[in-house]
């Protein structure tokens, strides 16, 4: 399976010196998976612990920092000798274990050069609750489940997909029909690796419905075991709100849809615990385009996005025969998976997402995003009905030197405007609007 992340991978391997790595992410987002592919391919051999699994690891860390002991100690329970450079080091669900966390430091300051990447589902909730960590001395690399280009890679579509990289939108336009057909597919099965790896080998749209909800039951399952006691319920009361927030007229999430008069501080603990946790994405709203514009973001105003599409459709229970019914899936829930899918694209471009809306006016920007010095709107429509009066306001006011809208329809250049077909979204950002960095 093909995750493009690998090649950031790549990049800390060969730096003469490097921090360990920690790789964050969602629990099933294949952060194990990939330490592991990337131990085999790349290294004579791996050592690989998981700290949920092995007591005799929590004694090992909990003795001291001792760098050399830590080795000799990893090496009897490994079962052979961890080699300088050719050794990869992975520690699995090291948030299980502070200590080792901890440890992180001294593998640093050691300056030997021992191959080292950590991960843990709940990695970022520890972070925030206090656990010793080694600030400055580690390197982070964030894992989201898998983009479209991923999910077309996993399908065997690579010729598709080079056609789609090319950005030659005449001949992309060609293949219309295939790409819509396969965008439907990832609407519905969404990104998390087991899930795609079921539908490539299978196309049983039941068996993803099955794993997907799996998945959030395992989810769920994590607050109980891991969540402060006096938040379980208010996270409950929170994860289980998303679908209908974001459908909504007015999708910015209202705490009062919670329970009668339910206020910030009632739930941002609980909100604040998903974020940390990787299953939720918040996007802020800017008030005015300016820069730096993380600097105008309305802390106090904001939406609530799931981690996954694919997700998102299971908990709205959206059935798989929706796939045939032309484009009902990206309208359905007022086109709030067309926006969950816009997001995840730029979310996996690396882009720190806004929406806009004024302070008076029912206008209202999907999506804000700074790149170097330009800000850049772009309007998701989840059908080929193109009038963009929020855009159109938004352009009045701040003349971006780009304006994007992304939809069902074919591109199109104008004066002001670029549309960009939805499944193009993905491969547009990566070439366009890195050409000029």
């Amino acid at each position: 399976m093909y995750r493009s992340l690998y090649s950031k991978l790549i990049e800390w391997q060969k730096r003469p010196s490097q921090k360990p790595l920690i790789l964050q992410g969602a629990r099933q987002v294949g952060k194990t998976w990939l330490m592991k592919e990337f131990g085999n391919k790349e290294y004579e051999q791996t050592a690989y612990f998981n700290f949920e699994i092995s007591k005799e690891l929590h004694s090992l860390f909990k003795s001291g920092f001792d760098i050399s002991n830590i080795l000799s100690g990893l090496e009897i329970l490994c079962g052979f000798k961890i080699k300088e450079q050719n050794t990869l080091i992975i520690f699995d669900e090291i948030q299980a274990c502070p200590e080792a966390i901890s440890s992180l430091k001294y593998f640093c300051e050691a300056n030997l050069k021992y191959h080292v990447i950590a991960a843990g589902s709940l990695l970022g909730v520890s972070i925030h609750q206090g656990t010793s960590f080694p600030v400055g001395k580690v390197e982070f690399i964030q894992l989201h489940p898998m983009d479209f280009h991923e999910f077309l890679h996993a399908l065997d579509k690579v010729n598709l997909l080079t056609v789609l990289k090319s950005n030659n939108f005449e001949l992309i336009h060609a293949f219309h029909y295939q790409f819509i057909e396969l965008l439907k597919q990832y609407f519905f099965v969404g990104g998390m690796p087991e899930v795609v790896k079921s539908f490539a080998l299978s196309k049983d749209f039941h068996q993803v419905r099955n794993l997907q909800q799996n998945i959030l039951l395992a989810y769920e399952n994590d607050f109980s075991k891991h969540a402060p006691l006096n938040q379980i319920a208010r996270l409950r009361m929170v994860w289980q709100s998303i679908v209908g927030q974001l459908a909504k007229e007015n999708s910015k999430f209202i705490y009062n849809q919670l329970r009668s008069g339910a206020r910030a501080k009632d739930f941002e603990i609980a909100i604040e615990w998903l974020k940390d946790a990787g299953l939720i994405q918040k996007v802020f709203r800017i008030k005015k385009s300016a820069l730096p514009i993380e600097s105008y973001a309305d802390l106090a105003d904001f939406k609530i996005y799931l981690n996954d599409i694919g997700l998102m459709c299971a908990m709205g229970n959206l059935h798989q025969t929706i796939l045939l019914k032309d484009h009902h899936l990206f309208t359905e829930f007022k086109g709030i998976i067309t926006e969950q899918f816009v997001l995840q694209q730029l979310i996996a471009a690396n882009y720190k997402p806004f929406y806009w809306s004024p302070e008076t006016g029912i206008s209202e920007v999907d999506f804000v995003i700074q790149r170097g010095n330009q800000i850049i709107p772009i309007e998701v429509k989840s059908n080929e009905n193109l009038k963009s009066r929020s855009l159109s306001s938004f352009f009045e006011r701040y003349k971006p030197e780009t304006c994007i809208r992304t939809s069902l329809a074919a591109y199109k250049k104008q004066e002001w405007m670029e549309n960009i077909p939805l499944y193009g979204f993905l491969s547009w950002l990566e070439s366009e609007l890195y050409r000029d960095l």
